[in-house]
């Protein structure tokens, strides 16, 4: 079970009532919103673009020795790269600039996402899906580390919803469009990498520096703020490793479970999977208007998951299942931003760009594992639905493990003698 996570320290830089340092009106802000969550969504365009031309792929390169196995890498090392990298982005982000690292990795994001429009090579195609993973490392740490510097407080997490809700808008939308688009050739789809072409100069444009704390803020706590907070941060970074199992669980297995319960029409499988991304952008959006701290919500949303897991594992239909999914994503809507948002809370501006890239890396490693650990306990208990069961399970194991934390944090509080008591 992920370590609960622990209260954020007296250091933590998310006040409620403190100001964003930003302008949260007028058009100059909608740009650089518009902006931070067009750039969120790049990772989510290589995630899942071409996987409705992974067949064709498939085909092209029949000739080639362990093409089989080879061709859906070019899908999934992107994913593994952004994991693996995440935390050294981190580090740069912090060292080099957010803003500079963002438009540099912008810019080669298209260079590397259209490489496979004139590579023949599958293994120079697998290597520059590869490259794309390291740019998505970049960008997607860069993006979530100036939400936490321009926004703070209820500002910060509206806008970590947003960008939830964004990301599982656009998984939706880019899905359509690279099936569109790979109907003229599998080629096809790697064109609309060059999008960030034309994000790239309006960031140059419309993306203010941070502002670093001045030394006179900085000075109380100086000596407090040596060392990285890796203690407060990795029991946040475990629970988003387990946490990203759960939020990919739907997306990434809904055909299949729809599958084994006789549904084949890809019409319905599709229809299927867009309602359950509806939801998600639902718990997004119910997530950023709740007017609470986000840490003490955790034992509910994954109480939330575990219960749509339960329905799809007892599912003996479709509409039944997608009934299950729904639950699970309106409670994964509202995960990830919680998860984000407490892990921002714990991070000062020196420290924000490292965080944000640990954390990175354990949701996307959770991503990547996903199917594998799913694949693992279908072997164990003999059905997909009973391993979604044992996920929803360990869910229900950690939302105990977070209440009861809670409840012992709230205890030892309670019995602290009062002032009076101790004189």
């Amino acid at each position: 079970m992920p370590g609960s996570v622990p209260p954020p320290s007296a250091i933590a830089v998310d006040d409620d009532a403190a100001p964003s340092p930003v302008a949260v009106t007028g058009p100059a802000h909608l740009l650089r919103v518009t902006l931070l969550m067009a750039g969120s969504c790049l990772p989510i365009l290589g995630a899942v673009l071409i996987a409705p031309v992974l067949p064709k792929m498939q085909d092209h390169f029949a000739s080639v020795p362990g093409a089989k196995a080879l061709v859906p890498l070019a899908l999934t090392v992107p994913a593994l790269a952004l994991a693996l990298l995440a935390p050294f982005a981190g580090v740069i982000v912090d060292r080099l600039g957010r803003k500079r690292l963002l438009i540099g990795a912008t810019l080669l994001y298209a260079v590397f996402g259209t490489a496979p429009l004139w590579l023949e090579s599958l293994g120079a195609i697998i290597a520059s899906r590869a490259l794309v993973g390291v740019t998505e490392a970049a960008i997607m740490t860069c993006c979530t580390t100036l939400i936490g510097d321009y926004y703070s407080g209820r500002q910060r997490v509206k806008y970590l919803a947003l960008q939830t809700m964004c990301a599982s808008a656009s998984a939706t939308v880019f899905f359509v469009l690279g099936g569109a688009a790979g109907s003229a050739g599998w080629r096809v789809p790697f064109f609309v990498y060059a999008v960030s072409l034309v994000l790239a100069p309006l960031m140059v444009t419309s993306l203010p520096n941070p502002a670093t704390p001045a030394a006179a803020d900085k000075a109380p706590v100086a000596e407090a703020r040596r060392a990285f907070p890796w203690r407060q941060l990795a029991g946040i970074c475990a629970l988003t490793f387990f946490g990203a199992m759960v939020f990919y669980t739907v997306p990434v297995e809904m055909s299949y479970l729809l599958d084994d319960l006789g549904v084949e029409n890809s019409g319905v499988i599709g229809l299927a999977t867009a309602i359950a991304s509806a939801a998600t952008v639902a718990g997004a959006i119910t997530f950023a208007r709740l007017k609470r701290s986000p840490e003490p919500m955790l034992p509910t949303v994954f109480g939330v998951c575990a219960v749509g897991f339960g329905v799809m594992l007892l599912a003996g239909n479709a509409p039944l299942l997608v009934v299950g999914a729904v639950v699970n994503c309106v409670g994964t809507g509202m995960l990830l931003p919680a998860l984000l948002t407490s892990a921002m809370s714990r991070l000062a501006f020196e420290d924000r760009g490292r965080g944000t890239g640990l954390w990175m890396a354990a949701f996307f490693g959770g991503e990547f594992v996903c199917p594998l650990v799913l694949l693992g306990g279908e072997a164990a208990v003999g059905s997909l639905a009973g391993a979604v069961g044992l996920l929803g399970l360990a869910a229900v194991v950690v939302a105990g493990g977070l209440w009861a934390a809670a409840r012992r944090r709230v205890a030892a509080v309670d019995s602290r003698p009062l002032p009076e008591q101790l004189a």
